[in-house]
């Protein structure tokens, strides 16, 4: 190789380097870049709207309404489109009839207004949360008719006006400016689900060898739950695309993931003390190859979720379950539990059902991951 040829290299590898790591970058964030142009998008369509309908202080709150009502996902901007406009009506509606009834000309009247127009939206947001923007449009109606000099009815009208043609606006572009299906989400959350379900299964099967840490289980199962909360909220936002679209309902693969944290609950009870010696001999070989397969089963139904495939085989699965029964059956026979405490005994059946109804569960997981492969599938055809 010349001196010229790898002097060119040299000079282009920094380079190539370079931009290999923006595009990285780039790929890494590319829902918030997406999101990004949404929000322009968004915020200019809404004031060159405003200009045209000739909304009051040039547009400002169609503006403001559009950047916050466009969110990460289509089913995030519905939501929030709907509780803000709900919010902001009803907020109207209430300050302009209490501004309508008591007048007010000066600073303690006005005072006297603004207290009866927020303290009850204030309660109904505290009680329902689809009101939380009602005290703020409170304030805004009152206070805004006194700053434009306009009467309660008209700051009314243009509030709701302005707010009404931001949300749509937010709205049209989240459908049609590089749209993010809140599906998308609910899957991927249901996918990192399927993967922690794994690791913890693992984690916990470790107490029915060695004492477990009371600490670590009970954050291993926080974790569980935080996780389920996050696939829950995701999920109630790609419900309100079922209203623009026909995805699986998110519900179905909710419960069924709840389903499957309950059975970790159980086997995290059964796993609370080691198995005693002799069953642990007997039991244990059986007992690890179920904990492996379920959770490659989990991890494998994960991978399935994220690539919209069928899901895979439970016969593995099926075949360790069978075998540990096997193993259950013949510790019966040699009365290995015969010295057992009534706690031990009940732990024992106690993990046999968690393991029947583990089972029951991943069929129910491999309809869900199968019907999100058939919808694939036919929006594909």
């Amino acid at each position: 190789m010349s001196a010229g040829v790898e002097q060119s290299l040299a000079q282009r590898t920094p380079a190539a380097g370079a931009w290999k790591r923006l595009r990285t970058k780039v790929r890494d964030h590319g829902a918030q870049l997406r999101l990004c142009l949404r929000v322009t998008v968004a915020a200019v369509a809404a004031f060159i709207l405003a200009q045209v309908f000739t909304a009051p202080l040039a547009g400002l709150w169609a503006v403001l309404t559009a950047v916050l009502v466009t969110q990460m996902s289509l089913g995030a901007s519905v939501t929030a489109t709907i509780e803000y406009f709900v919010g902001t009506l009803g907020g109207a509606i209430y300050a302009a009839a209490i501004a309508v009834l008591i007048p007010y000309h000066g600073e303690i009247s006005l005072l006297v207004v603004i207290a009866l127009a927020v303290a009850p939206l204030a309660f109904l947001a505290a009680v329902n949360p689809h009101f939380r923007v009602g005290p703020f449009t409170a304030v805004i109606v009152v206070l805004g008719a006194t700053a434009t000099h306009i009467g309660p009815l008209e700051s009314a009208f243009y509030r709701v006006m302005e707010v009404a043609l931001g949300g749509v606006t937010g709205l049209a572009v989240s459908l049609v400016v590089l749209p993010a299906r809140a599906q998308g989400l609910a899957i991927k959350a249901a996918a990192d689900m399927l993967d922690l379900l794994a690791h913890a299964l693992a984690s916990l099967a470790t107490g029915f060898v060695h004492d477990a840490n009371a600490v670590q289980v009970r954050e291993l199962q926080d974790s569980i739950g935080a996780a389920f909360a996050r696939v829950e909220a995701v999920a109630a936002e790609a419900s309100r695309e079922r209203y623009l679209a026909t995805p699986p309902d998110p519900g179905r693969m909710l419960h069924t993931l709840l389903r499957q944290r309950h059975d970790l609950v159980m086997i995290g009870r059964a796993a609370a003390a080691p198995l005693p010696g002799p069953l642990q001999m007997r039991l244990g070989p059986p007992l690890a190859r179920v904990v492996e397969v379920a959770a490659n089963y989990l991890r494998a139904c994960s991978a399935a979720l994220l690539a919209r495939r069928a899901a895979p085989s439970l016969d593995v699965v099926g075949a360790a379950l069978r075998e540990y029964a096997a193993a259950i059956a013949a510790a019966r026979r040699e009365q290995l539990a015969h010295d057992l405490s009534v706690d031990e005994v009940e732990r024992i059946f106690a993990l046999s059902f968690a393991f029947e109804q583990l089972h029951a569960d991943f069929i129910d997981l491999a309809g869900r991951v199968n019907e999100l492969a058939q919808s694939k599938g036919a929006k594909a055809g």
